[in-house]
C-alpha cells in the first residue's frame, strides 16, 4: 500500500556506473539513512585506469554485500522499501548492467516501483543532500570524468541544457594529462595537489570556445597542447617542471569553466550556481568559483566531498523527485552507456 505522506517514502538506491559499488537508503528526498560506497580504486591503480571487465566482475561480487550493509546501517528491512532507484547510464555497460539487474530483481520481488536514473542528473541532485535549503531554479555546472555541461535547473523535473562538451570532458583531460606525467590513478586529485606548487601562468595553454554566449566546451585541443609541450621538452632534453605544467593546465580548464558558468548565470537570470560531478572535488575550481561568486553577489554551493564522487544517495534523491512526477521505469529497463543530459520538462 502506497504511503500517503511522500516524505516518509523509503527509497533504496543503487549506483554501479564505473568503479564504485554503492547502495543507499533515503527517507523522503533528502534524509540519508545510509550511503555505503565500496571503491575499486586500489584494484585499478596498477593498470593506470579503470579496466571495464574487472570493474564489472567486482560489482558482481560487491553488489549484494553492499546492499545488505546499507539496509543494516539504515536499520530497515527489505520489506520496508517503497521504491528502488538505479543508475542506468551513462557509464561502463557491464558495470551498469550489474546495478540495473540487481535493482530490477529487487523491485520485482518486492512488488515496488523501479526508477531508472540518469547518473549526471544524480550529480546535480547531490547538492540537495548537502544543502537542505536549496530549491530550484538555479544554474548547475556539471564537471565529471566523462561529461562537462551547464544546465539551467528550472524545477525538480524541468531542466534546460545551456551547453555541453563537444569532445573531451574536463575530467577526462585531467586523467590523461596525469597519466602522461606519470602520476598515479586517479589523476585528477594528483594534478590538483601538484598545481598548488606551480605557477598557473608559467605556460600559455589554449582556452577554446571562449566567445561570449557560447556555452559549449572543448578540451581536446588543450589536451593536445599539453601533450605536445611535454613531448617537446623531453626531446630538448629539458627536465619537466611538473608543478608548472599541472598549474598551467588546470588554470586553462578552470578559467573556461568559470567564465562560461557565470555568463550562463547572468543570461538565465539566476542568483545561485551549484557545482556537480567528480571534478567538483577539485580545490582550484571550487576556490575560483567561490571567489567569482562573491564578486558578483551570486550564491555558490557544491556537495560535500563524499557526495561529489559516485554514490547511491544522489541517485536516490533524483529518483525520489522523479517518482513524485510519476516517472517510473518498467522491468525492461536496460543500461544505456552513452546516455547524456537533455532538456526535461515534466
Amino acid at each position: 500500500m502506497a504511503k500517503e505522506n511522500k516524505e516518509e517514502l523509503l527509497t533504496l538506491a543503487i549506483e554501479s556506473s564505473c568503479d564504485e559499488t554503492s547502495a543507499a537508503v533515503l527517507r523522503g528526498g533528502r534524509t540519508i539513512l545510509s550511503n555505503i560506497i565500496s571503491t575499486q580504486i586500489p584494484v585499478h591503480q596498477k593498470f593506470g585506469g579503470v579496466v571495464p571487465e574487472i570493474a564489472s566482475r567486482k560489482h558482481i561480487v560487491n553488489i549484494m554485500p553492499v546492499i545488505d550493509e546499507c539496509l543494516r546501517e539504515a536499520q530497515v528491512k527489505l520489506s520496508d522499501i517503497d521504491q528502488v532507484a538505479v543508475t542506468y547510464g551513462p557509464g561502463l555497460v557491464g558495470a551498469l548492467l550489474v546495478g540495473v539487474s540487481a535493482a530490477k530483481s529487487l523491485a520485482f520481488s518486492l512488488g515496488v516501483p523501479l526508477i531508472g536514473v540518469n547518473h549526471l542528473e544524480g550529480h546535480i541532485f547531490a547538492n540537495f543532500l548537502s544543502a537542505p535549503e536549496l530549491e530550484p531554479p538555479f544554474m548547475a555546472l556539471v564537471v565529471s570524468g566523462g561529461h562537462t555541461a551547464l544546465v539551467d535547473v528550472r524545477g525538480y523535473n524541468n531542466f534546460h541544457m545551456m551547453g555541453q562538451t563537444r569532445d573531451d570532458a574536463a575530467g577526462e583531460a585531467f586523467d590523461k594529462i596525469a597519466r602522461v606525467m606519470g602520476l598515479p590513478y586517479p589523476g585528477g586529485p594528483r594534478i590538483d595537489a601538484l598545481a598548488k606548487e606551480g605557477n598557473p601562468l608559467a605556460i600559455d595553454f589554449p582556452q577554446a570556445l571562449t566567445e561570449k554566449g557560447n556555452y559549449e566546451f572543448s578540451f581536446s585541443g588543450l589536451k593536445s597542447a599539453v601533450l605536445n609541450y611535454i613531448n617537446s621538452e623531453k626531446m630538448k632534453g629539458h627536465e619537466l617542471n611538473k608543478p608548472d605544467i599541472a598549474a598551467s593546465f588546470q588554470h586553462s580548464v578552470i578559467e573556461v569553466l568559470v567564465g562560461k558558468a557565470f555568463q550562463a548565470v547572468e543570461e538565465a537570470g539566476r542568483d545561485t550556481l551549484v557545482l556537480a560531478g567528480g571534478v567538483a572535488a577539485n580545490s582550484g575550481l571550487e576556490g575560483r568559483l567561490r571567489e567569482e561568486a562573491e564578486k558578483r553577489g551570486v550564491k555558490f554551493m557544491y556537495p560535500s566531498k563524499i557526495l561529489c564522487t559516485d554514490n547511491a544517495a544522489m541517485i536516490g534523491c533524483r529518483g525520489y523527485y522523479q517518482s513524485l512526477s510519476g516517472r517510473f521505469s518498467d522491468l525492461y529497463l536496460n543500461a544505456i552507456p552513452g546516455l547524456g543530459l537533455a532538456d526535461c520538462d515534466d
